[in-house]
């Protein structure tokens, strides 16, 4: 059995000894990404379990043991930790929980320090917590060596190279189900490559990015104009079907195509924020230089994937360099709370690639979204008069009726102005058509 040990304010510490015997939770918010993530960290050694559930017992749980002046994401996430211990068949003995620590100002720095006050309402304060970060806090027994850092680099690509060519390809595809197989296929083909240590270097994964799109390219489907949907916000509940309730599946059903800018970019945001944290008030050298080497290591395989997918028929990902461009003429690098400028350069990025309609997600107590999200929805407007944007509320008490009622008024606005655009588009080509005819006398 593992010694116990705690630190100097009375919390258990999650040890070497404890990796065998505890199964460590995590939630989950990109489904495709976090499987990868998940077995990472078991080629790493941990049991690690995602977890899935979005019944409402979630929220309750989390209305029970969390302020409800807190934000939304923080609600969700807890209680879907502590469901998952009272409810999951886990014994509460053997568990730990993970969860990620961003260091910045935003709540989700101060998540870990919610969840342990939670569990002590809950009677399981014995239940250690785990920080997934870049030292915030330290664990004995679970560190982000440079090895399970590069593999979740790699998983952290793929994912958004998988998702990107599924969300293309899924409402046009001739066969209902093609794209989700191929994202299955992707996801077994990578993690056995991970677990061969395969897939990792450089020419390798020039080579598996263009497998992977060329593979989706190859789904057959159908030429339809569909209305294309955006998607912003506050990052968990942007992507998490608990956080939005399906918003990506109700946008779906809807004749949407959906495009939800990637993973990758809002990493790249926070490693940036560190740098010029330190260039503008100084800092640890040793720091500053993982920091851009990190960095510049992202960049340079994301710079692979834009490339490959502009040789592509599909859409590409702007670089993260121009979207900081496209974004100075509205807020300064200093907007970096939550998501900061990144959210309003998304938006930027989804307008200037011809994806004027965009819904902004907005959870409760949300305070850095609301600036850089919904309240920079009239700037834009201004400039781009043909943006379509609606902020969407979610909150423990929001319906998912209400939310929708709201998105299916932007889209009816997005359909009756795609359908004026084909309408001239047809009178031109008419028009043309006929000054082109010879002159018959």
């Amino acid at each position: 059995m593992a010694e116990l040990i705690y630190d100097k304010d009375g919390r258990l510490l999650f040890t070497k000894e404890m990796k065998e015997e505890y199964t460590l939770l995590m939630p989950q918010m990109l489904p495709v990404h976090f499987g990868m993530f998940q077995k990472m960290l078991q080629l790493q050694g941990y049991k690690v379990e995602m977890l899935t559930t979005t019944h409402r017992a979630i929220v309750e749980e989390g209305q029970k043991y969390v302020h409800n002046d807190t934000c939304y994401p923080a609600l969700l996430v807890i209680g879907q930790l502590i469901d998952a211990v009272k409810n999951g068949g886990y014994d509460p003995h053997k568990v730990a929980l993970l969860i990620t620590q961003t260091g910045g100002g935003c709540r989700a720095s101060n998540y870990i320090h919610l969840l342990r006050k939670a569990l002590v309402k809950a009677d399981l304060a014995f239940i250690p917590v785990i920080s997934v970060s870049f030292g915030v806090e330290k664990n004995p027994g679970f560190s982000l060596t440079l090895p399970l850092i590069r593999r979740l680099v790699y998983a952290m690509l793929y994912g958004d190279v998988i998702v990107d060519c599924a969300n293309q390809v899924r409402p046009y595809e001739t066969h209902p189900g093609d794209a989700d197989h191929k994202i299955e296929f992707w996801k077994s083909e990578l993690v056995a490559g991970f677990e061969k240590g395969k897939r990792m270097r450089y020419p390798a994964f020039v080579q598996t990015v263009r497998e992977i799109v060329e593979d989706f390219e190859g789904i057959p489907v159908r030429r339809e104009d569909k209305v294309k949907v955006g998607v912003v916000g506050e990052i968990y509940v942007k992507f998490s079907p608990l956080g939005n309730n399906n918003l990506e599946q109700f946008l779906l059903s809807e004749g949407c195509e959906v495009i939800v800018p990637g993973l990758t970019d809002f990493i790249i945001f926070k490693i940036f924020n560190r740098i010029s944290d330190i260039e503008l008030y100084g800092g640890n050298a040793v720091k500053y230089t993982f920091c851009k080497a990190l960095m510049r290591y992202i960049v340079q395989r994301q710079n692979v994937v834009i490339d490959t997918f502009a040789k592509s028929r599909f859409r590409a990902p702007t670089p993260f360099e121009e979207i900081h461009k496209s974004v100075r003429d509205y807020l300064g690098d200093g907007n970096k709370m939550g998501e900061g400028w990144l959210l309003t350069g998304e938006m930027l990025e989804l307008i200037h690639d011809g994806v004027p309609n965009i819904v902004c997600t907005q959870p409760f107590g949300c305070l850095p979204n609301h600036i850089v999200g919904k309240g920079m929805i009239r700037p834009l407007k201004d400039d781009y008069p043909d943006s379509n944007i609606v902020a969407i509320d979610y909150d423990p008490s929001a319906t998912a009726i209400n939310q929708e009622n709201r998105i299916k008024l932007m889209l009816a606005n997005a359909r009756q102005r795609q359908k004026a655009a084909s309408g001239g588009q047809a009178a031109s080509e008419a028009r043309a058509a006929a000054e082109a005819e010879p002159v018959r006398s």
